[in-house]
């Protein structure tokens, strides 16, 4: 997919040592491995591998030290390459994975290792994040005069805005008891972050959708961010579920039966397209033969996989349907897979590629 970069008449940075120009050229989206990873473990701690998750989660936290103190080092010595990066409409929605993956992080602290002080900085973090991400990014590409065609311009990981606006719900979701004097506040913020977020993937999908049937698909314009397509609406999933919770005995309460078929709109949807996305990789990995290479976009594709287990799980809690429960112990364990064989392509890059 050819890159559409703001500012082209910025002149060329200074020529790099390989560990400078990886660094000058690390992608946004990276922090898709700690969402990965975090939501992998929570799926893996609704199945009962407790221990399993609790690792996940130290990893996880590993992960998210690396990158962030490898982002800000970015920020720091690199500063046009990264300023670049928020008007450029294929990279810049990539910073929506750091909210996304903080939030996340907090969600799996909080319900697996049972701490609160940390989620609850990663929470303000994450809304800070979030704030500074979606006004500058949407205003950047909105202001700014050079812009790429609709074909070129609007791909899966769009969707990564709608994921960072319902991470954030999320975890206040599970952060609730922390705010005893405003409840209320915070249950009503979770709703409007909850329904932006779902008027947001409105929004963009009918553009990605357009985009799909009335252009010609290269195999690239497949990359493994278009399954944000699905998780997108499966952590919107997961937010109403809990939210239908917790409105329980609340001023909201009266939302119920909004809150609930919403959600279950939401799963449905995210369930509509699995099999659209398995035709799209089938057809990308056969017929246009792309190779399995390792790439950082690998981890957005692991991420809804946990999500929907995690989704259907939740699902299974609010409408009492037994019989779904086989379906977030099979993406639970294909979730993990697939996050163990993208770990696996990373670790191997690092190793035959090491930074000099």
């Amino acid at each position: 997919m050819p890159a559409h970069v703001a500012n082209m008449d910025l002149p060329a940075p200074p020529p790099a040592s390989s560990w400078q120009q990886n660094l000058r050229d690390l992608h946004p989206a990276y922090f898709a491995a700690v969402m990965a990873t975090g939501i992998v473990a929570i799926a893996c701690n609704l199945e009962g591998f407790r221990r399993l998750a609790q690792v996940l989660v130290a990893i996880n936290i590993l992960i998210f030290v690396v990158l962030a103190a490898m982002t800000l080092l970015r920020a720091a010595l690199f500063p046009r390459a990264f300023y670049r990066d928020v008007g450029d409409h294929n990279r810049g929605v990539g910073f929506f994975t750091i909210v996304a993956g903080t939030a996340i992080l907090g969600s799996g602290a909080f319900t697996i290792l049972g701490l609160h002080w940390l989620p609850l900085i990663l929470w303000f973090a994450s809304l800070t994040l979030w704030v500074l991400a979606t006004y500058s990014i949407f205003a950047a590409f909105i202001l700014k005069q050079d812009k790429p065609s609709l074909r070129h311009g609007i791909h899966g990981s769009w969707l990564l805005a709608v994921v960072a606006t319902e991470s954030i719900a999320l975890l206040a979701l599970h952060l609730l008891s922390n705010f005893p004097n405003h409840r209320p506040l915070v249950l009503f913020l979770s709703l409007a972050l909850w329904l932006s977020g779902g008027m947001l993937y409105i929004w963009m999908i009918s553009l990605i959708f357009y985009r799909y049937t009335f252009f010609p698909i290269l195999p690239s314009d497949l990359m493994p961010f278009y399954w944000i397509d699905m998780g997108a609406m499966a952590i919107a999933s997961v937010v109403g579920a809990l939210l239908l919770e917790r409105i329980t005995g609340s001023p909201l309460a009266d939302l119920a039966p909004f809150v609930k078929g919403l959600t279950i709109l939401f799963w449905a949807t995210a369930t509509w397209w699995i099999p659209m996305l398995a035709i799209f990789a089938i057809w990308r990995h056969t017929v246009a033969r792309q190779s399995f290479a390792y790439s950082p976009f690998y981890w957005a594709a692991v991420f809804p996989l946990g999500m929907y287990a995690v989704a259907t799980f939740r699902l299974m809690e609010i409408t009492g349907f037994g019989f779904f429960v086989w379906i977030p112990k099979v993406f639970t364990w294909v979730a993990l897979v697939a996050w163990l064989a993208t770990f696996a392509g990373l670790l191997r890059t690092i190793l035959t590629n090491p930074p000099k």
